[in-house]
């Protein structure tokens, strides 16, 4: 008995990978074997960046607290200790969004922990 292959849901799955390589450059975007390897490199890429993400905005809500805190007299490290002595609960994220577009309300909570 001769053998039988799928060529409907291989094709299929061939199609799919090639349409989400489509603007790649080069081989990468056309030739199955490097467009697959290269979509399959990318899933990692983005599994890793959705962790660094993380990270990075981290690292500028710091930098934004840090720059509006020194123009009132302190410092970053300063300015958190002294929000978690007065019990004042309010996350980087928020503070830093406070910092940059409301300097009032930022000021606020910096004279009531000062």
């Amino acid at each position: 008995m001769p053998r039988s292959v799928n060529h409907v849901a291989s094709r299929a799955k061939r199609k799919r990978i090639l349409k989400l390589t489509r603007g790649y450059y080069g081989a990468r975007k056309n030739v199955w074997t490097v467009a697959k390897n290269t979509w399959e490199k990318g899933l990692t890429y983005a599994f890793r960046d959705r962790r660094s993400k993380k990270r990075n905005f981290r690292a500028l809500w710091i930098q934004r607290i840090n720059a509006a805190a020194r123009l009132e007299g302190l410092s970053y490290s300063q300015l958190m200790g002294n929000l978690h002595k007065a019990g004042i609960e309010i996350n980087r994220k928020v503070l830093a969004d406070l910092a940059v577009n409301n300097p009032a309300a930022f000021n606020a909570i910096v004279a009531k922990v000062k």
